[in-house]
């Protein structure tokens, strides 16, 4: 999946002129720019090398070096962008059978899924556990379907008893990031990076002094860059239709992923937490007749 060249593609417009010319040299030929050094490329685009850095950077990469490996990896994948996106994301139809329409979910969802995985940083997220592990307190923030990916992070972390808020309600949720300090973790879900809401709690947040995390589409946005580390999902996902359904899974996907390396980081006091609250649940919930 062309996550890397398709997320370059639709910012375009947000570059300046100088890296829009870099972004267009790199399109035009990706195969060939794997290959190059950073003065060659500079050369063949007529722009200075320090504007490859800093194009580089805007896209979350360390530098020329790193964003080079990660395109290569993503061409060794196969297919141009719009052949994979094509292939990969489909939109509703109307009238489709029922059939095609478990079929085209199915691979939204697993594509979706590809894509995030082939995105993700195992130092970034190592050092993310390890704060999660650590903190005195988190929050979640999220809007909307955002909300939704928070409130599914509170329900797994509080059976492991960490101690944490996610509230839906942006009032709260500033309230909320006022208490926190440099002992605690702000955790903020949105998909455009964009939610204004949601950009004020991590602000907020980060002005207290608590360590910020971000979970957005892949790209430059305003809630990755108020991060100290941001997290991405695919981008790929586009058309109103699909109410935000594989991204949603993308999203949730790291969330799980968060969770289960947490739980094996401290396996000897999360598990035993894990199991009692499911005991607990089973009783009380038995002892009222099962529901």
């Amino acid at each position: 999946m062309a996550t890397i060249l398709h997320t370059i593609q639709r910012q375009l417009s947000k570059l300046s002129p100088l890296e829009r010319k870099l972004a267009e040299r790199i399109l035009a030929a990706p195969s060939e720019v794997v290959h190059m050094g950073i003065t060659e490329l500079a050369e063949q685009s007529a722009v200075s090398p320090a504007t490859i850095t800093r194009f580089c950077k805007v896209f979350h990469f360390k530098g020329f070096p790193d964003f080079k490996v990660h395109l290569a990896s993503e061409i060794a994948q196969g297919g141009t962008e719009e052949e994979s996106y094509s292939s990969a994301y489909q939109d509703i139809v109307a009238g489709n059978p029922l059939s095609l329409i478990v079929e085209a979910i199915q691979a939204n969802h697993l594509a979706s899924i590809r894509d995030t995985t082939s995105l993700l940083d195992l130092t970034k997220l190592t050092k993310v556990v390890d704060w999660l592990c650590g903190a005195r307190r988190i929050d979640l923030y999220g809007m909307a379907t955002s909300s939704i990916v928070a409130q599914d992070f509170y329900q797994k972390l509080i059976r492991i008893g960490v101690n944490c808020t996610s509230f839906a309600d942006s009032h709260m949720q500033i309230t909320s990031a006022s208490t926190l300090g440099p002992n605690d973790v702000a955790f903020a879900v949105s998909y455009s990076g964009e939610t204004p809401e949601t950009i004020d709690a991590l602000t907020c947040a980060r002005n207290n002094g608590a360590t910020t995390i971000s979970l957005t589409s892949y790209g430059s946005n305003t809630l990755a860059s108020l991060a100290d580390i941001p997290l991405f999902s695919s981008s790929l996902e586009q058309g109103m239709r699909r109410g935000d359904m594989a991204s949603r899974i993308a999203q949730l996907h790291i969330i799980d992923i968060l969770f289960t390396g947490m739980v094996s980081k401290q396996f000897g006091d999360f598990v035993p937490k894990l199991e009692q609250s499911y005991i607990n649940v089973q009783q009380y919930r038995n002892k009222r007749g099962g529901h």
